[in-house]
């Protein structure tokens, strides 16, 4: 039996059997936490935003999670599990109703050692950074949405984010250390996951375990500067992106390169961002500022917002200006824009990047976030589209790949349809291991559903 040959569930017989947990009903709360950002598609806002749970349940314990997965294998119910909902392509949407599980109150750090810390899967990125930076460690990256974003959510349905340029992706072996996972079987178990291991549930949207518990790596803590360099010319900037991340010495956590006029979004440094120039956001550990300093100077760049790590803790912090907050940012004042994700092969150069960015001009503004890939530096475009039709959008997306950069396309919630591209057999048979039913996030894994079919 599979998710989609459900039975009627009797929910006031379902809240019974959990008695003792919170579950919400109301639905219009059940509405809101059934969303995540998906709206930053028009495509999607077609596909997602009639889908909604039919309750939500809130456990406290790893026990609790036993509990709810025991009485939905029992019942049939699909489940569909919940951190902060900060993701932006559905992941935690569900698609044939059942129970929302949210983990955000699930916030116990169990501990923490140097370089590794083990926590809940709804402990907030930014609360663990805090405690973690105390002992002179912190966390290797982090989302844009790191104040709200927690550590399962950014594990189940994220990637990468500031940090990548020095730690890579989080797929990448080191990145993610250990999970416990609560299974849909007949009679639910917790498993634990370590090594490369962990990838059977890494960025699996949730669809083939929940993740209650993490072991996540942690890098030496240094006291981050945050800048602003502005250029006159869009290709400069990009290729100091580039210098700038393969400069080995120079200690850097973000470098997000902004052509005009992405900048003129940015409604609170506005003041600060001469017009009509194109940026690199980045953070620089302090003790590298004067290097830094000469090779801005080298480049032809302008200096012109310096926060020092003591003033960046306060108010806002300028990666939330970055990654999909540039996206945020640019949506706040024109709702139609939507955006690709786009990685450029490896070339100092930047031959590519320079072709499409003047290609396509305003109709795609460049958003650069330079990450390190295998050891090399690469630009990964987060572009904000000014959309039109959903044909005009395949279109932008195919002639990139046509010219052999890599699209993970923003725009399905599909997993393998994203920046897979390809079926992974270990998390499919991890999924008919430990989800026989097909209860998990149902829909999500082409892979079952292709299975199930056949």
């Amino acid at each position: 039996m599979t998710a989609t040959t459900l039975r009627p569930v009797d929910w006031d017989a379902f809240s019974a059997a959990l008695e003792g947990i919170e579950i919400i009903r109301d639905a219009a709360q059940v509405a809101k936490l059934s969303k995540d950002y998906y709206t930053y598609s028009p495509i999607l806002v077609e596909q997602l935003q009639d889908k909604v749970g039919e309750v939500v349940v809130k456990p406290t314990s790893e026990a609790e999670v036993l509990r709810v997965a025991q009485v939905c294998v029992q019942q049939r119910i699909p489940l569909t599990v919940r951190g902060a909902g900060t993701g932006n392509y559905g992941q935690c949407i569900p698609l044939q109703g059942g129970v929302i599980l949210d983990l955000s109150k699930m916030q116990a750090v169990k501990w923490i050692r140097p370089g590794i810390a083990c926590v809940e899967a709804g402990v907030k990125l930014a609360a663990l950074d805090k405690q973690t930076r105390e002992t002179g460690w912190e966390l290797r990256m982090v989302p844009s949405t790191y104040r709200t974003a927690t550590v399962g959510g950014f594990i189940g349905g994220g990637s990468g984010g500031i940090g990548s340029i020095s730690y890579g992706q989080l797929r990448d072996r080191g990145n993610l250390l250990a999970v416990r996972v609560v299974t849909m079987e007949d009679e639910p178990r917790v498993i634990e996951l370590r090594g490369d291991d962990v990838q059977k549930v890494n960025h699996a949207y949730g669809t083939n375990g929940i993740i209650t518990e993490l072991e996540v790596p942690l890098g030496p803590a240094y006291p981050w500067a945050e800048l602003i360099v502005a250029f006159d010319d869009f290709m400069t900037a990009a290729r100091f992106g580039q210098v700038l991340g393969e400069a080995d010495g120079l200690i850097k956590k973000l470098i997000c390169i902004c052509a005009d006029p992405v900048p003129g979004y940015f409604a609170a440094l506005k003041s600060a961002i001469p017009s009509g120039s194109h940026v690199a956001l980045v953070m620089i550990a302090e003790p590298c500022l004067e290097p830094f300093g000469e090779l801005v100077k080298e480049m032809g760049g302008q200096i012109c917002y310096h926060k020092s790590a003591q003033e960046a803790g306060k108010g806002t912090m300028l990666l939330e200006f970055t990654w999909n907050h540039t996206t945020l940012h640019a949506r706040s004042v024109d709702p139609t824009l939507t955006y690709l994700q786009t990685l450029f092969p490896y070339d100092p150069n930047l031959a590519l990047l320079e072709e499409m960015y003047h290609h396509f001009g305003d109709e795609a503004m460049m958003h650069l976030e330079f990450i390190r890939v295998h050891g090399r530096v690469v630009p990964a475009a987060l572009q904000i589209v000014r959309y039109s039709t959903a044909e005009r959008l395949c279109e932008i997306i195919h002639y990139h790949e046509e010219k052999g950069a890599f699209i993970a396309n923003p725009h399905t919630y599909i997993l393998e349809d994203g920046g897979r591209k390809t079926v992974d057999p270990v998390q499919l048979a991890f999924k008919e291991a430990m989800d026989p039913y097909g209860l998990l996030n149902p829909g999500k894994m082409k892979a079952w559903e292709l299975r199930d079919r056949s």
